[in-house]
């Protein structure tokens, strides 16, 4: 990570960086005075940083309006209660239409610049959700939810068949598609089975099809409870990334979001076919049953982002899971029980760096989607974010202190615009 002051960013009229300029480069002068000769320069004031775009890479978007309810309930309580209820409204396009608004709205005030959404079992909610992220520019993608399995989902908010379930999400790609011609900025449909409960076994392999028929994404939750991995254990005697992957699911463009109880073997599984990890930090609190090893999986060089978890998660900023990212780590290397010998209370995991959790909302998520965003380097999108300090500048603070304490105190509050592929998206008057 490096502070570069005075540079130049040049954007090319696709979105990309085409250049940066140094002040010790000869052309600086020329390409400065041209710039403010266009009036298209936005120059920072002495309180201000450029940082790239964050990427959440695990959003349920229909849940948007639960953000912060019943999060003391336990995991299928807190979906059969309150979520598909929820859920099931966004058959009405006008309903969705609202809160999509209001949701992309605001996650790129919080500086998202793209985001891997869960969508809904209907296609008119998910076609909402598409169309909000174009209208307001930020970068989707976008999956239709399958969940089929009688067994395990409410009669009222299903897929009434494995068929119907795969005709529904073949139609959403072509739909997305279509889009996708005259967009701005491309949305991405993504395969997504809710998780290995809520589908049949006929669904999970017509998705894996879909999935190498389209050269798709794939994103699912794995290992992310008790609950969740009992039931993997229990109705297929494997651990349920076995069995995502004898469906052709796990693969170099899927993400799996929680994983808190991956075990060796499944993050030997997932290095191998070149999976990522969507890190809840908060939500994982909430429902997780176990903190995930983050340096762990990060030293494997397994691929790993953020992810807000909205509303198993309470906040749309990954800000606030960053911070959460470290608190986490730290109390697994510490651990929670006083009443434990402290020789033997915690981890030998090394400290999760702010730093570390900024590559996941940053660079970590680019990599999991394959996007060549995430840092702010040539040939890369301008996914931008402008932020300014709310705190007295001392003489004696560093860039590296004041990266510090950004990531501490940033809130949206203090993000002033935000551009996506070169298009200022956000800008406060």
């Amino acid at each position: 990570m490096t502070y570069q002051a005075d540079n130049l960013i040049c954007i090319d009229n696709s979105g990309y960086i085409a250049a940066i300029i140094t002040p010790q480069d000869s052309d600086y002068a020329a390409i400065l005075a041209t710039a403010q000769k266009r009036d298209c320069l936005i120059q920072l004031s002495t309180q201000q940083v450029v940082l790239p775009g964050f990427i959440d890479l695990h959003i349920h978007a229909p849940q948007w309006p639960n953000a912060g309810v019943a999060l003391d309930r336990p995991l299928e309580e807190w979906l059969n209660v309150y979520t598909f209820p929820l859920e099931a409204q966004y058959q009405d396009a006008n309903f969705a239409q609202q809160v999509y608004a209001d949701l992309v709205q605001e996650l790129l005030a919080q500086g998202t610049t793209t985001a891997l959404y869960f969508g809904s079992v209907h296609n008119q909610g998910n076609l909402a959700l598409a169309q909000a992220c174009l209208k307001y520019q930020q970068r989707g993608f976008i999956g239709k939810v399958v969940m089929d399995n009688p067994e395990q989902t409410p009669a009222n908010y299903r897929d009434e068949s494995a068929a119907q379930a795969l005709q529904a999400t073949q139609s959403f790609i072509e739909q997305l598609q279509q889009l996708n011609q005259t967009a701005k900025i491309s949305l991405t449909p993504v395969i997504t089975p809710r998780f290995l409960p809520s589908c049949s076994d006929e669904a999970l392999a017509g998705l894996g099809q879909l999935a190498h028929q389209y050269n798709l994404p794939i994103q699912s939750h794995c290992s992310e409870s008790d609950w969740e991995n009992g039931y993997a254990l229990q109705h297929y005697h494997q651990r349920d990334a076995q069995v995502l992957n004898r469906f052709g699911l796990l693969t170099n463009k899927a993400v799996m979001a929680h994983g808190t109880l991956l075990n060796e073997d499944d993050l030997n599984l997932f290095q191998q076919q070149g999976v990522a990890i969507a890190h809840c930090p908060i939500s994982n609190v909430y429902f997780g049953n176990a903190i995930l090893p983050t340096k762990i999986i990060l030293q494997k060089q397994i691929k790993m982002g953020l992810g807000t978890d909205i509303s198993g998660g309470y906040s749309a900023s990954l800000y606030q899971n960053i911070r959460q990212a470290v608190i986490s780590a730290h109390q697994r290397h510490d651990g929670v029980d006083g009443q434990i010998n402290a020789l033997n209370r915690g981890t030998q995991d090394e400290f999760l760096t702010i730093k570390n959790a900024f590559y996941l909302a940053t660079l970590g998520g680019a990599r999991s989607l394959q996007l060549p965003t995430g840092q702010i380097k040539v040939g890369c999108y301008a996914d931008l974010q402008i932020v300014h300090n709310n705190w007295t500048t001392w003489q004696s603070e560093t860039p590296a202190m004041r990266f510090e304490k950004l990531m501490y105190h940033t809130d949206k509050n203090n993000i002033d615009q935000v551009l996506v592929q070169g298009q200022i998206i956000q800008k406060k008057e």
